[in-house]
């Protein structure tokens, strides 16, 4: 297939890379996914296995594209923090961390409330960890920027991604006093490039353009369409992410405040482990349940944080719970209250909001659960429209490739991408026993 306006996309996830092919339009030419394992070696550490799923998995991902592709220009985004030690050759030689790793806790054990995705300080914690264990490293880099030296042969990494190793990015470059303080050196971080711009060539693509790379929910957002206010996108996949689209910047306790890329926009919110990992690990213990109907009044409820929560919450050291579980109960009403405590994040997240939501708009792999998407319409009391691409971290990415080849040149313009599959209204029994449950689960989850 010819034709350089087709760009692609990489999102190096918990659980998988995934790759797509678009072209100007925004219509998926091509998808690959790649799975890889996520490690839990005890209840407070969450890595991967750096080499696989960070240097060899987007390789894999772009590759499996087929080489008949002509590509402008490929970006790769990923899921933050995350962070490993690579060895003379660029290759991981060290754990990969990933968000929520006790190697990034405070000396409390709780990450705290914070203002900034990045003010607990957690990718210093990496660092400092790192450079204990690996002091000769060529580099500390993150997923991103692992990537991208897999990819082009060089360890960039766009100011867009570095956002989120703030306060290690001060948003002029790495802090020399924080990288030092942390027992690495400036030139053993990423070298840093603009975002949207050329970072450097694929290797085997002849005039393949490499983009800096991206925060995965960004690359979500950009190409969503929950773009107005009262708009809430909701990120289904391995960690649940909701933000509430404002029209003015808030200080809301326990949530992030952050820039909408809609000009004017700002969003509120962050993410929650109440999401597919959560959900997959309740689900993985119990057995088939065949047809077995469940009462919308008689559903137990999960506190959901086997790894402890992030916002509100903020504490890693919080465990799971499931309450008013009786004799009646099956697996299948266990399963239907796990869905219900991802709707039940996903509402205290919108209440917490000062602007009144409208609608919920959601992407991510775990759109195509239909059990999840009719869950989340009926605990939020709102239409949930369902993205035509899951896979928005991987879509966004595509867009910012193609800033990266000269293609475009206004980031809002990545809207054009967004297409909503089908709409799922809240079914009014369901909501009606769900709402009264969800004031008891306020009190239990706080």
């Amino acid at each position: 297939m010819a034709g350089n306006e087709i760009t692609v996309g990489i999102d190096i996830g918990t659980s998988s890379v995934k790759a797509v092919a678009a072209d100007a339009d925004g219509t998926v030419v091509r998808t690959a996914r790649v799975p890889h394992e996520f490690v839990v070696p005890s209840p407070l550490r969450f890595e991967h296995d750096a080499a696989v799923a960070w240097f060899d998995g987007p390789r894999a991902a772009l590759a499996a594209l087929g080489d008949d592709l002509d590509i402008a220009g490929v970006s790769v985004a990923a899921m933050v923090p995350s962070l490993t030690a690579v060895d003379v050759d660029g290759r991981p030689c060290a754990p990969g961390l990933l968000y929520g790793d006790e190697r990034g806790h405070p000396d409390t054990g709780a990450a705290g409330n914070a203002v900034h995705p990045g003010a607990s300080g957690e990718l210093s914690r990496f660092l400092t960890w790192l450079a204990g264990i690996a002091p000769g490293a060529r580099g500390y880099w993150p997923a991103q920027a692992v990537a991208n030296f897999a990819l082009s042969g060089a360890p960039v990494l766009s100011t867009t991604a570095a956002a989120a190793c703030w306060p290690l990015f001060d948003f002029k470059g790495w802090s020399e006093e924080l990288v030092t303080g942390a027992g690495a050196r400036v030139e053993q971080m990423p070298e840093l490039v603009p975002g949207g711009e050329p970072a450097g060539t694929v290797v085997g693509r002849p005039g393949c353009v490499l983009e800096g790379g991206t925060i995965d929910a960004m690359g979500e957002q950009i190409v969503a369409g929950a773009d107005n206010a009262g708009d809430v996108l909701v990120i289904c996949g391995t960690t649940l992410i909701v933000w509430c689209v404002n029209p003015q910047s808030a200080s809301v306790p326990g949530y992030f405040p952050i820039p909408h890329t809609a000009p004017g926009k700002f969003l509120i919110g962050g993410p929650s482990n109440a999401g597919g990992l959560f959900l997959n690990w309740a689900q993985g213990m119990l057995a088939p349940d065949g047809i077995r109907p469940v009462d919308p009044n008689d559903v137990p409820m999960w506190v959901p944080y086997p790894r402890g929560e992030r916002v509100p919450v903020n504490d890693a050291t919080r465990r799971a719970e499931l309450h008013d579980l009786d004799l009646t109960h099956g697996p299948a009403a266990v399963r239907r209250a796990a869905f219900e405590a991802a709707g039940f994040v996903t509402r205290r997240i919108i209440e917490a909001s000062p602007e009144p939501a409208c609608r919920v708009v959601a992407t991510g792999g775990g759109v195509r659960v239909d059990e999840w998407v009719h869950t989340l319409a009926y605990c939020t009391q709102l239409p949930v429209d369902v993205v035509a691409v899951p896979e928005g971290g991987a879509l966004g990415a595509a867009f910012l490739a193609r800033m990266g080849a000269g293609l475009e040149t206004s980031l809002s313009d990545a809207a054009r991408w967004a297409r909503v599959a089908r709409r799922v209204e809240p079914n009014e029994a369901w909501a009606r026993a769900a709402d009264e449950r969800y004031r008891r689960w306020q009190d239990l989850a706080r």
